[in-house]
């Protein structure tokens, strides 16, 4: 090679790391839609759960950066830690956002509440991507308010090291032999969830005396936790701190990676599974841009750098069939028909029962 040559490959190198400035080329990226920029200088406000999208570290792609530099759209990006607190934030009026991402069961209290902005997901080039299994779910029967975003299932993580191999079941939270050694979630739905299961009730009942007995199941086990967790369960399961505890799929596939003697189960009794999907609120300022951006998320190569990033199931079958995938065939976040576990979805329950569980709840931590 001679000298002119090196000295030109050594530029484009150089060009590109100043480009991208974060690990990757933005010319890799390869598009299918149509990204104008007939929209160049707005403003898009999307809000989302925290640590849910690809923010170019690692070497993965920064999909809001990706998607200004494509569109010359502003994204003003915030997060969230529960539906409720995005449920709360929308409900009172004082904040404007373009895009949002609840789970199913509020995603059907925003229907109901008629707080969602009806667009078509068909009319999207990339919405061919979503499986089946995804479209016409529940909560959005005719596809026209959602499309979905993640998927995931709750089950049990646990250290092999620490425990002889615990039985496959929601009961094993309450062994006494794991005393001081077991976790629990701190949020009412799927704390209770774990108790539901055990119970066999349905997750959605509005039957208050199948609360009353979720509870009680829940306070014969108080003496065995540890504590209640949410994202605190990342450091104790790492660490060894805590021995056993419930969590999301997606999530011990992230501790597995920093403590690979923890291991992963989906109880007998069942568990919930839960889907979040992109959404346009009511109260949209900049409609034209959310729908450019919901089609972008759902591009091929975007789609997979969130999958990898956020560890979740993906419903885009372009990343589930791309065998470069990292998550490809993963039996954790993509079980066999065979070894699928029972689910349930929750639903919005109504007003006074959800008052009333959360009240029970208050007792619990009490008690």
């Amino acid at each position: 090679m001679n000298i002119k040559r090196i000295f030109a490959l050594v530029l484009s190198i150089i060009l590109a790391a100043s480009l991208c400035g974060c690990g990757y080329t933005y010319a890799d990226i390869t598009y299918e839609g149509n990204y104008e920029n007939s929209l160049k200088g707005t403003v898009l406000n999307v809000y989302n759960w925290g640590e849910y999208i690809s923010d170019g570290s690692d070497d993965s792609i920064d999909v809001n950066k990706e998607f200004e530099k494509l569109t010359g759209i502003k994204v003003n990006y915030t997060t969230f830690e529960s539906n409720e607190t995005m449920y709360s934030q929308l409900k009172s009026g004082g904040v404007s956002y373009d895009i949002i991402i609840p789970s199913d069961y509020m995603i059907e209290r925003l229907i109901s509440e008629d707080m969602l902005k009806k667009f078509s997901p068909n009319e999207l080039s990339n919405f061919k991507y979503i499986d089946s299994a995804y479209k016409g779910l529940f909560y959005d029967k005719d596809d026209c308010y959602t499309v979905t975003y993640n998927v995931g299932m709750v089950g049990v993580i646990y250290n092999k090291k620490l425990i002889k191999k615990p039985k496959h079941s929601w009961t094993a939270l309450w062994d006494k032999k794991y005393k001081n050694m077991s976790l629990n979630f701190s949020n009412p739905r799927d704390g209770f969830m774990t108790a539901q299961m055990i119970l066999g009730q349905d997750l959605n009942t509005t039957n208050k005396a199948d609360w009353d007995k979720a509870l009680e199941l829940l306070k014969s086990g108080k003496s065995v936790l540890q504590s209640y967790v949410m994202d605190e369960i990342y450091g104790k399961m790492e660490t060894g701190e805590a021995a056993i505890g419930p969590y999301y799929a997606g999530d011990y596939l992230t501790m597995y990676e920093n403590n690979n003697d923890l291991d992963f189960f989906y109880p007998e009794e069942g568990t919930n599974i839960f889907v979040d999907a992109i959404c346009i609120p009511k109260c949209v300022k900049n409609f034209e841009a959310a729908k450019l951006y919901i089609n972008f998320l759902l591009e091929p190569e975007i789609a997979l750098a969130n999958a990898e990033y956020i560890g979740y199931a993906s419903p885009n079958t372009a990343v589930v069939n791309n065998e470069d995938y990292y998550y490809y065939q993963n039996k954790i976040l993509y079980p066999d028909e065979k070894d699928m576990p029972k689910v349930q979805y929750y639903h919005d329950i109504p007003s006074d029962i959800r008052s009333y569980y959360e009240g029970l709840w208050v007792d619990l931590k009490l008690y």
